[in-house]
This record gives C-alpha cells, sequence and structure tokens, in this order.
C-alpha cells in the first residue's frame, strides 16, 4: 500500500537569474535533505517494500515578488508500469515561500513511502510544478525499481530538534539517526525475529570513534512488526569537527545473513568559515 505524497520546499541555497521554469539538481536521497543514495544515480535505483522513495530538487524561475515571496503549485502521480490508473494521485495545491537569500531558485522535495506489501515492479514518480503568477509549469519524472524482500535497512535519515537534517553540522550540535530494517526471517515456533544491530561511527581514517560503538538484540516484537522493525532513534553527539562515517549493520541470526549501509557526516568548525 502507498502513503500519501508529502511535499515541501526549504530555504532559498543560491542566487539565480529568473527566467524559464525549470527543475534542476535532482538527487534520489536517504531522507530529506539527506545525502544521496548510493544508487540515486543509476538509471532505475532499487527500493526495499517499507522504504520511503525521496526526490530532492530545486525549483528554479519561479517569479519572485519584492517581498521575496513566491507563489507556485505542486502535484504528483505515482504509477506502475503497465498499468493503466495510477498508485496515487495528488492534483497540484497551492503553496508560497519567502526567498530569503533573494535568487529565483528554492529547494523542495516529494516523497512516497513504499508499503510493505507493495508488489516487486517498476515505477515512476511524476511531480508537477507550477508559478501561480506567471503560469508557466514543469514537470519532473523519476522512474525506481521495487524489488524481493531481502534483508536491509530502509527509512534511513537524520533528524535534529524532531525535523529533517542534512548529514552536516557543528559541534555542540546532536543528530538522531532513524532506521528501520526489513527482510529479516522469524522462528518457526515462536514466529519471532533474531537480529543484532550495530551502529558505530568512523574517522577520516577508517577507524571507530569510541571502543564500544552502538549494539542490541531484537529476539521478540509486536505481530504488527513481523515485516518491519523500526528502530529507536541513534543520538550522534558531535564534540568535534571532521569528516566521519557511520555504519549500520545487521545480522539475522537465524539465517546467517548479514547487510550493512553507510552515511556520510562532515562536523564543521564555525571558525573556519568566517
Amino acid at each position: 500500500m502507498w502513503a500519501a505524497l508529502a511535499m515541501s520546499a526549504a530555504l532559498n541555497l543560491a542566487p539565480a537569474q529568473g527566467g524559464d521554469l525549470k527543475i534542476e539538481n535532482v538527487r534520489i536521497t536517504y531522507g530529506i535533505l539527506g545525502q544521496e543514495r548510493s544508487d540515486g544515480k543509476a538509471a532505475l535505483p532499487k527500493l526495499l517494500p517499507g522504504d520511503v522513495f525521496v526526490v530532492a530538487f530545486d525549483i528554479d524561475g519561479l517569479k519572485v515578488k519584492d517581498d521575496g515571496r513566491v507563489f507556485y503549485s505542486m502535484g504528483m502521480e505515482l504509477r506502475k508500469k503497465s498499468k493503466d490508473r495510477p498508485e496515487f494521485k495528488e492534483d497540484p495545491r497551492d503553496r508560497e515561500a519567502i526567498m530569503t537569500l533573494g535568487g529565483s531558485r528554492l529547494p523542495s522535495y516529494a516523497l512516497s513511502v513504499v508499503g510493505t506489501d507493495t508488489t516487486e515492479g517498476e515505477y515512476s514518480l511524476k511531480v508537477t510544478v507550477g508559478d501561480r503568477t506567471t503560469k508557466k509549469t514543469t514537470t519532473l519524472t523519476r522512474n525506481f525499481q521495487v524489488i524481493k524482500p531481502t534483508l536491509g535497512f530502509v527509512r534511513v535519515g537524520l533528524t535534529s530538534g524532531g525535523v529533517p537534517a542534512p548529514p552536516i553540522a557543528v559541534p555542540g550540535q546532536a543528530l538522531s539517526l532513524h532506521f528501520a530494517l526489513v527482510g529479516f526471517s522469524l522462528s518457526k515456533v515462536a514466529s519471532q525475529p533474531d537480529v543484532t544491530v550495530q551502529v558505530r561511527v568512523l574517522d577520516e581514517a577508517g577507524k571507530p570513534t569510541v571502543g564500544r560503538p552502538f549494539k542490541g538484540d531484537v529476539k521478540m516484537v509486536a505481530k504488527m512488526f513481523n515485516e518491519i522493525i523500526p528502530f529507536d532513534p541513534v543520538t550522534l553527539e558531535l564534540n568535534r569537527p571532521g569528516k566521519f562515517r557511520v555504519e549500520l549493520k545487521a545480522t539475522d541470526n537465524l539465517t546467517r545473513r548479514s547487510t550493512e549501509m553507510f552515511l556520510d557526516l562532515t562536523v564543521l568548525d564555525p571558525n573556519r568559515l568566517r
């Protein structure tokens, strides 16, 4: 089952000249404001059932009012290849934003949750953007593939204070790492999982930053989590600048299968930004 699409916009990134309405800087990311997925540049990114398909992009060429406001609209349509009817459709909705930093480029995103019962196959997400002032419109279409369930991490992303956060911060901040696990086995007798999950941070040289990383075992869950296990967020206390890599690893102890993934994290020194 597909969850409803969520769309939003953030502050302007960099000045740009007005002109034709277009969508640029398209990325498939791990969560809102997250880094590009490892297969984000592939013609057909692969997602597991239970994951979230996030498309980040910039809307360029919006007509900006004297007070910095822009008036635009966004809608979407999600289709499975060879199907006549869309899986989900949202007509364009009126929106507005303030271009605080000037220019005519507005970062935005569209996302859709892939239900754990979503069938395998190729899907397409089409986003329609309109400038309500100039009446210009443009579209963006990105295809992706939902693959057969297998052990893997899904819904990976960072937040700060409960809102989406990018993998860039400064010392003194704390980020929350969110993730869930799918594709694990269940015991034949009790229908329960037996998985071990580990999270650790590596420095630029590839060495663990602490001697004992976060590690936990899951051997009992409610029936509603028999297909996907959402874990409590792991807090990352950022105490020094540098470039780091967050490593997630899970082992299914019933099948001896393992999976892992990495997120890059940059902690900037504010004194060097002047």
